[in-house]
């Protein structure tokens, strides 16, 4: 049962990760913003690779051509993913964000069902319907207003970019059999954020260097969001190497909790009673996902 505690926290470090990533995101633009998740995240998982390594005694593993395209079609989704969280907080207010970009968990069960041919039961797929209404609530939804389509319409691409990412990891995590789960997720950890810290470096010295000279006057809240960016994805990495993505996501909506707490403490934001509803909705339906 250790891939539970992995995924609980995963799911604490990753609401702070969001929280800090909102305040920088007042600063920096949405690519600096994604790379502050991954910039010192890459020389620690290096070093938690190494360690791994030296722990499990073990020789350097096979790596085919199915590992290498899994990893960049992951490292990829997931700056999407990032990305399109930042403009969403720029919409909406953190907790909302984050509820919105929880649809992931929806999402993957789906993706599971679809390309993995996984099954769930009746209560499982009361689940779902159970997440997909919380999304409906936390799109904007109030009495005599209408939805604000396009940050439910940018909400729903973030979590189907991170349900892509969670799913690609899972697999690529497949393709080294012989390797223990914690070794098989420093591999694929190792790799999705070298592949994305070198992407997005070259593009933004590129493109954009303006980017990269104001997140150097934001050096601690960088530090901070990649640390925890680091814990995050060791977790939800080595629970998705033992465990279906499905399950690890599911139950990773406690996220949902921290998230309510931080916003309320740090960002001093409150939620009207629609948002609870759907935050809790949201909450329901991950344990009905996880019984069925």
């Amino acid at each position: 049962m250790s891939w539970i505690v992995l995924t609980f926290c995963a799911a604490f470090a990753q609401a702070w990760r969001n929280a800090w990533q909102k305040t920088l995101s007042h600063s920096v633009d949405a690519l600096g913003v994604t790379l502050a998740r991954f910039l010192f995240a890459a020389p620690l998982a290096a070093l938690y690779l190494f360690a791994m390594q030296c722990y499990y005694s073990l020789g350097l593993p096979q790596i085919s051509h199915t590992f290498i395209v899994m990893v960049v079609l992951a490292a990829l989704s997931q700056i999407v993913a990032t990305a399109l969280m930042v403009l969403l907080f720029q919409r909406q207010n953190y907790a909302i964000g984050v509820g919105l970009a929880k649809s992931e968990a929806i999402l993957a069960a789906l993706l599971a069902v679809i390309f993995l041919h996984e099954s769930f039961s009746f209560g499982a797929w009361l689940g779902v319907a159970l997440g997909g209404l919380a999304v409906f609530l936390l799109s904007g939804v109030r009495a005599r207003r209408l939805p604000d389509k396009r940050t439910l319409v940018i909400g729903l691409a973030c979590g189907l970019s991170f349900a892509c990412t969670s799913l690609l990891v899972r697999e690529a995590s497949q393709q080294l059999p012989t390797l223990p789960y914690l070794l098989r997720a420093a591999w694929v950890l190792c790799s999705v954020l070298w592949i994305q810290i070198l992407g997005l470096l070259l593009w933004l010295g590129w493109r954009q260097p303006q980017t990269l000279s104001t997140m150097r006057q934001h050096k601690k809240t960088v530090l901070a969001i990649s640390v925890a960016g680091f814990c995050a994805s060791v977790g939800w990495f080595s629970a998705m190497s033992m465990q279906s993505v499905a399950l690890v996501k599911t139950l990773g909506q406690v996220e949902v909790w921290f998230t309510l707490l931080i916003s309320a403490r740090l960002f001093r934001e409150s939620l009207s009673y629609a948002d609870r509803w759907g935050l809790a909705l949201i909450v329901a339906g991950a344990v009905l996902v996880i019984w069925g």
